[in-house]
């Protein structure tokens, strides 16, 4: 099996504050399973740390309202390129970000208001037919 994931799942550091979101239940999903760990963000030389930012109306903004829209979707267009033609049978997203979020992301005021919603790099596998999982749904 192979699972695309979230780099900052793994324990690389590469979120937006600098750090990660390591994930031991993921990790130990993972354990035999060949895994093609990906941070859109940083294959688009945005960098950790880095401004945080959400999707507002659409479009990635960061928190002092700089458009960054286009280099999340390289990111994402950078990622899908690492993939390939490799088949993915599945993958583990970071919840909540404006790249990998799943199930919900935030509603772009910075308030941390969540609403349903998915990141770009989620809507993009989704629409290529890759089964998504949100960290989340892995209990810790």
């Amino acid at each position: 099996m192979t699972v695309l994931v979230s780099a900052c799942l793994l324990g690389e550091n590469c979120k937006y504050n600098g750090g990660n979101n390591h994930h031991p239940c993921v990790a130990a999903f993972l354990a035999d399973k060949e895994i093609i760990p990906v941070c859109p963000e940083i294959l688009a030389g945005l960098g950790a740390p880095r401004n945080p930012a959400e999707i507002r109306n659409g479009k990635v903004v960061d928190c002092l309202g700089n458009d960054v829209d286009q280099k999340f979707r390289e990111g994402v267009r950078l990622a899908l390129e690492k993939i390939g033609s490799v088949p993915v049978d599945l993958a583990i997203l970071q919840p909540r970000s404006p790249t990998c979020g799943v199930r919900q992301i935030y509603d772009g005021s910075f308030s941390g208001r969540l609403i349903p919603g998915q990141g770009l790099f989620a809507m993009a596998l989704l629409d290529m037919g890759i089964k998504v999982m949100d960290a989340d749904e892995f209990s810790e």
